[in-house]
């Protein structure tokens, strides 16, 4: 049985919001700790990048990593992409600890709506929305992304119900994909990482709680209607296998959908090497190439 919590959205105008305009010189202007909404009376926050010039057509979300149990929005790995013209906005999400799944899917989901709900007050467009993520945030940036329509999903928003919560764009970096196979995948050292986290995440190993894990799986929600996906994983990752992504490009390629797969030779779980200016490019030209 999932634990749910109900999500208040709240009004941006009750709020102050901080802005800075080209921080420490940085090519973007800053709207931080803007909350999108409340759970238990606290607020559930996010920050906004944006480029000072033109943006370009959409909106970037940012969903860190850290085993679902840990990491915050702060200093996205990707903002070399504002440089290039696309708004970033990075999420908070109640951690494992909190909240088990699927409370991390019904707060991005809700992020989503409050963004294309405020988005003429925030200076950009956001018809098309790309998710992005590393790690467990890969795996949620994924899972967000496949489950386009899922209701069950959805969480219990109160406020913006009118807007889509849709993402036309996936881009996951060294993120699950499987969590009833990830385990049988896994290192030693994945293991005892892995093992302590899903516990938490979905509220025991997932042989025991299979419906859960079947769930919280992306590969098990892929259909001919889910959206473009970039994925980029080391191949010597000692953490999240390489084999989860390979996993997730299956099933892309079993419906024939738009996949691009890029193993990063030599590199292990996460690194500047992920977002250097190659990779950034690689991204860049992925969402530019999206209709």
């Amino acid at each position: 049985m999932f634990l749910r919590f109900p999500v208040a959205f709240i009004s941006i105008s009750a709020y102050i919001v901080a802005i800075d305009f080209a921080v420490g010189g940085d090519p973007w202007s800053l709207q931080r700790d803007i909350p999108f909404a409340q759970v238990n009376g606290r607020p559930i926050q996010l920050d906004i990048y944006s480029p000072l010039e033109k943006s370009l057509d959409g909106v970037i979300v940012w969903i860190h990593g850290g085993a679902w149990q840990r990491g915050s929005k702060e200093n996205p790995p990707i903002l070399a992409l504002v440089e290039k013209g696309w708004p970033v906005v990075s999420i908070d999400y109640r951690l494992s600890g909190e909240a088990r799944f699927p409370a991390q899917i019904h707060d991005i989901k809700a992020a989503i709506r409050f963004l294309r709900a405020k988005a003429q007050e925030f200076g950009f467009r956001a018809k098309r929305v790309f998710i992005f993520g590393a790690s467990a945030g890969g795996h949620l940036a994924a899972l967000a992304g496949v489950t386009n329509g899922v209701e069950n999903l959805e969480g219990f928003a109160t406020d913006n119900c009118e807007q889509s919560s849709d993402i036309q764009g996936i881009v996951s970096l060294y993120g699950a994909s499987n969590l009833t196979t990830i385990l049988n995948q896994s290192t030693p050292h994945g293991l005892s990482v892995r093992i302590p986290a899903l516990e938490l995440f979905i509220g025991g190993r997932p042989e025991n709680v299979p419906s859960v894990a079947q769930q919280a799986s992306p590969v098990f929600h892929v259909d001919k209607n889910v959206p473009p996906l970039l994925m980029i994983h080391g191949d010597q990752d000692p953490q999240m296998p390489i084999n989860q992504s390979i996993e997730l490009l299956g099933k892309y390629e079993e419906f024939g959908l738009d996949v691009s797969f890029v193993p990063l030779h030599g590199a292990k779980h996460g690194g500047k090497e992920f977002y250097d200016d190659k990779h950034i490019e690689m991204m860049h030209k992925f969402l530019m190439g999206i209709q």
